[in-house]
């Protein structure tokens, strides 16, 4: 016998931003998500006009855990933004770095952080 379940939804209701670095080019943002992933793959995400990168804090605190499931708060370490109106599916650089670039015009946390970057 199968007991009921259901599936909710239940969005972040904020993010709080810690650090936050905005840079003049897609290019410039490129190189440093280069940089900072020391060789491996990386990605930035793209939504609104703007492109961006972020590194979440750790939840392996009781006090992130409960901030997350109790009252659905993220933290975010750091930030790192470029405007770039329109979407491309790479940035590569004139020094041949190649880095992927994520549509993620779909979500509503990406559409938001996007929007509130646009701002700053």
């Amino acid at each position: 016998m199968m007991s009921e379940f259901t599936i909710k939804y239940e969005p972040f209701k904020e993010i709080i931003v810690m650090e936050r670095t905005k840079f003049p080019t897609p290019d410039d943002l490129a190189r440093f998500t280069s940089i900072i992933a020391g060789g491996k793959t990386a990605g930035i995400y793209w939504a609104e006009g703007v492109a961006f990168i972020y590194f979440p804090l750790s939840i392996n605190t009781e006090t992130a855990a409960k901030e997350l499931i109790e009252n659905r708060r993220v933290y975010w370490a750091f930030l790192s933004y470029t405007l770039m109106p329109t979407y491309k599916m790479l940035i590569e650089t004139k020094e041949k770095i190649i880095i992927p670039v994520l549509n993620m015009s779909s979500n509503l946390l990406f559409q938001k952080t996007a929007e509130w970057l646009k701002t700053q």
